[in-house]
C-alpha cells in the first residue's frame, strides 16, 4: 500500500475507535469528519493532476510542438474548400458532359480531383516553398 493509503487507513481506524468509545450518538459527526478528510485528499489529488496537465500543455506550447489533443487548425479551411469544389463540380460536370460527352466528364473530374489533391498536399514538407534560401521550390522547373 502507498503511504497515503496507510494514512487514510489510520484515519478510518481512529474514526471507528472513537465511535466505539463515544457511542452511536456521535456516529454522524464522526462519519462527516472522516468523509471531509477523504474529500480533502481527493481534492488535493485532483489539483495535482490538473496542475501537471496544465504544465505539460504549457511546455508543449512553449516548445512550439503540437499536442496530440489539439485538432489541426486548418481543418475548417480544408473542409470549406472541399465543399466549394463539390458544389462547383455539379455545373462543371454538366458543361463537360454536354460539350465532350464522357471524355469531357472524365477530364472535368480529373481536374477537380487534381485541384483537391494539390490543395491537400500543399502543407506537406516536400511541397512547401523554400523562402529566403535561394533555392527553387518543388513547383518551379
Amino acid at each position: 500500500m502507498e503511504a497515503r493509503d496507510q494514512e487514510l487507513k489510520k484515519e478510518l481506524d481512529a474514526t471507528l475507535q472513537a465511535r466505539r468509545e463515544l457511542g452511536p450518538e456521535y456516529e454522524s459527526a464522526l462519519l462527516d469528519s472522516f468523509l471531509e478528510k477523504v474529500e480533502q485528499r481527493l481534492d488535493g489529488t485532483v489539483d495535482r493532476r490538473v496542475r501537471r496537465q496544465l504544465a505539460e500543455q504549457q511546455m508543449v506550447a512553449a516548445r512550439g510542438a503540437r499536442s496530440p489533443h489539439v485538432v489541426d487548425g486548418n481543418f475548417g479551411e480544408r473542409f470549406g474548400f472541399g465543399i466549394i469544389t463539390m458544389i462547383l463540380a455539379i455545373p462543371l460536370s454538366a458543361i463537360g458532359a454536354v460539350q465532350a460527352d464522357l471524355e469531357g466528364l472524365v477530364v472535368t473530374w480529373a481536374g477537380i480531383v487534381g485541384v483537391n489533391a494539390v490543395y491537400a498536399f500543399r502543407g506537406w514538407p516536400g511541397f512547401r516553398r523554400r523562402r529566403g534560401t535561394g533555392q527553387r521550390s518543388d513547383w518551379e522547373d
